[in-house]
């Protein structure tokens, strides 16, 4: 059986630069990933399949409207494959959840196949990988399939890797799911700023510096439609060591970056304590 991490993908920045004729949004964002979120298990079987645990696990569909089974028809059509996936990050929350869990599943998939192919390919696994595929299962999975830190540029379809230093991050969802249709309408503007060139960051401290000139332009339409993600921000602010608080990708997750471990634990430990009702986690976010 093999076994992959659905990483939380967070948007340290989200800068909306345009809209396509088709609907499609432009963005500009910088994305890291923290070592907090789900479990997919994966086996050869006669057909697909799909089983979810786990503590959000009731509140995902097991069908094709699971990107999990999306991306195996699309990349496993003619071998089935039996997947069990322990649900540990809330769903419609800004943190990628779904991609990532859609990313796990390719990535599993890519390995069964190098496995039958030849038992001793361990290159690139991506390589051939039909990159249009993936990026129909959603614009987060190709940024997800690689989980480090990246530059995602357009539709999703433009994802650059960057040198980002080693830092912690809190993730705190008040339980509330935010449509991100809803707050794409809720936008003042469509076309704004893209970031600049990125500069080289030598410590977490200096890159929070940077962040605090950046933007995520879907904050405040989402701040209209789900009022309490001021209240998550508010009380991450008030955590000692928070280098910045902002909201992730659509919401209604937020974060705060953190300089180590303890400060990033003590945080979420805090939060969940004084909101029971919310969930919160604190995990290493990778460096490139």
């Amino acid at each position: 059986m093999i076994n992959e991490f659905g990483y939380a993908k967070v948007n340290l920045t989200l800068h909306v630069t345009g809209q396509r004729p088709d609907g499609y949004h432009l963005l500009d964002s910088l994305v890291v990933f923290a070592g907090i979120g789900d479990r997919l298990y994966a086996a050869r079987s006669g057909v697909s399949s799909l089983t979810v645990e786990g503590p959000f696990g009731a509140d995902i569909p097991t069908d094709m409207g699971n990107l999990v089974l999306r991306a195996a028809a699309l990349f496993s059509p003619h071998q089935g494959v039996a997947f069990t996936l322990q649900k540990n990050l809330p769903p419609a929350s800004g943190i990628g959840g779904g991609s990532a869990d859609a990313a796990a599943a390719i990535r599993a998939i890519l390995r069964m196949l190098a496995d039958e192919n030849d038992a001793t390919a361990t290159d690139d696994i991506f390589a051939g990988l039909d990159r249009d595929a993936v990026l129909r299962l959603g614009a987060d999975v190709p940024v997800c399939l690689y989980s480090r830190p990246a530059r995602m540029q357009g539709i999703g379809d433009n994802v650059a890797q960057v040198a980002c230093p080693e830092f912690w991050i809190t993730l705190v969802n008040p339980r509330v799911a935010v449509p991100t249709p809803q707050v794409f309408a809720g936008l003042a503007s469509k076309t704004n700023a893209p970031m600049p060139d990125l500069p080289v960051w030598p410590d977490a401290a200096a890159l929070a510096d940077w962040l605090h000139s950046q933007r995520n332009d879907l904050e405040a339409p989402a701040l209209h439609i789900a009022p309490v993600i001021a209240d998550v921000l508010r009380a991450l602010r008030a955590q000692p060591g928070t280098l910045i608080a902002r909201m992730s990708g659509s919401g209604a997750t937020c974060f705060a970056l953190a300089a180590d471990e303890a400060t990033a634990k003590a945080t979420a430990t805090a939060i969940q304590a004084a909101h029971p009702g919310w969930w919160a986690a604190a995990g290493r976010v990778f460096p490139s």
